[in-house]
């Protein structure tokens, strides 16, 4: 036997375009669906990178490929299938149009989509694209009229000032979410190691009033504590860093860093979040499929989306997450 088996072909997978096989919509003002799997490829990246995950969308799509026959059958991380009867499914809207050079236009396009995206009840899944890609979906969410949660999971903090003169970069997301009236509490986890911020950048987040807690803390004592932090009936906002996760579940990523999340810590965040209250958008970033040993990175991404797919449509049709 030469080659790599086809796990495709044995289950009778067929190929596809879209994540999980899904339905494609391409008119956003169309949508019905429980929510939307949206490609952002970058929105304001730092010169000295580029936008370096740009081909992540493609990539996770083609982590599901072998899926694609597989979409109704049980899914163990949710107790059944992904989109269970009496739910509305998923749809995938494609990819944004990104620009090189004009990252104001880049920014625009991601909140003209994500406030359609809410527009219709449905929740976008901003799937990057690195992480200056969330400042403007959560800018987006202002004209809701709610008030929000920030639920972060990351390795690193996101709470620099500027970096590199741009204060709009992946560095500072959190720092500009601290700056939105409609978000109300900031609860991070996952942080590791040493990032980019330096100790002053903590403290203004802790005087802010972020609840930190860190991977270490995760590994010692569970998710609960964190989840506990999210007040009851909240409008969560989810941004999730696939770099918080252990390099050895997900090697993809530019900063690798020991001692990350297991992927069960994260798919408990994600459910125990729509338990806490209801999420109203979320991304996933930082994904650099470049990077990835094997598609590892990729598959275990996909299987978190797919999950957090089931978890809103069960969200949707008020079954429990």
């Amino acid at each position: 036997m030469t080659g790599k088996p086809d796990l495709g072909a044995l289950f009778g997978a067929t190929p596809t375009s879209t994540f999980l096989g899904l339905e494609k919509c391409d008119d956003l003002d169309r949508i019905d669906a429980s929510s939307a799997f949206i490609g952002a490829p970058g929105a304001t990246p730092y010169g000295s990178v580029g936008a370096y995950c740009r081909n992540a969308p493609e990539a996770l799509r083609n982590a599901t490929s072998s899926l694609t026959a597989n979409i109704d059958r049980h899914n163990f991380d949710l107790g059944g299938p992904v989109f269970p009867a009496g739910t509305r499914r998923a749809v995938d809207c494609g990819d944004l149009p990104f620009d090189e050079t004009d990252f104001g236009r880049n920014r625009t396009v991601i909140q003209d989509a994500v406030k359609k995206i809410v527009g219709k009840n449905t929740v976008p899944i901003l799937v990057g694209g690195d992480d200056s890609v969330p400042i403007p979906m959560l800018e987006a969410l202002s004209t809701t009229g709610l008030i929000y949660t920030v639920l972060q999971i990351d390795a690193h903090i996101d709470w620099r000032k500027s970096h590199m003169d741009e204060d709009l970069g992946l560095s500072s997301t959190m720092r500009r979410a601290s700056e939105m009236p409609h978000i109300e509490r900031i609860v991070q986890v996952g942080a590791r190691g040493t990032g980019s911020a330096h100790s002053d950048d903590h403290a203004d987040a802790v005087a802010w009033g972020v609840e930190f807690f860190t991977a270490h803390d995760i590994l010692r004592s569970g998710v609960a504590p964190a989840l506990a932090r999210i007040p009851d009936g909240a409008n969560i906002i989810l941004c999730i860093d696939v770099d918080a996760l252990d390099p050895s579940i997900v090697p993809g990523v530019i900063g690798r860093s020991p001692g990350g999340l297991t992927y069960h810590h994260v798919l408990d965040l994600i459910a125990g979040a729509a338990r806490c209250g209801r999420i109203a958008a979320m991304d996933f970033v930082e994904y650099v499929p470049e990077a990835d040993i094997d598609g590892l990175g990729g598959l275990a991404t996909a299987g978190l989306i797919s999950a957090a797919m089931g978890v809103l449509a069960r969200q949707d049709a008020g079954m429990t997450a």
